[in-house]
């Protein structure tokens, strides 16, 4: 199930606004992870390297990478920002992502520079046709 109140990139990452309110609704902050599609494509995570806060991402920058028995994949910004906030607890449980994409296992947080760039990424419907589950 793709979650309805998040925005999604094309590289299977997942945006959720926190400064409350629909898309550019006085937003702020973004919360960002990788979507459920893609942990489980990627198999049991062993590791998850981060940006550390204060890092500036623009849109489509490798911002850290997501390690499986399987493979290593980039993790890329959804948006462009600064980043306020890592998700430190992946360090000692990245298993997280694995039980919890959108919830315990988010990654990072970006202050955004043009919060408009949140109605650019994909809403739940267009995430589904990029991953074949229309």
């Amino acid at each position: 199930m793709i979650p309805e109140d998040l925005r999604y990139s094309s590289e299977h990452e997942w945006v959720r606004a926190q400064d409350g309110g629909e898309a550019t609704d006085g937003v702020t902050v973004a919360r960002v992870g990788i979507t459920d599609y893609a942990q489980n494509s990627l198999g049991d995570i062993v590791f998850v390297q981060m940006p550390e806060p204060g890092t500036t991402v623009e849109p489509g920058d490798s911002i850290g990478e997501v390690e499986s028995t399987k493979s290593v994949s980039e993790i890329f910004a959804p948006l462009a920002g600064t980043v306020v906030a890592r998700n430190d607890v992946l360090d000692a449980t990245p298993e997280l992502v694995n039980s919890d994409p959108y919830g315990d296992g988010w990654m990072i947080e970006i202050e955004l520079t043009d919060p408009a760039q949140l109605d650019e990424l994909l809403d739940a419907g267009g995430y589904a046709a990029v991953i074949g589950e229309e």
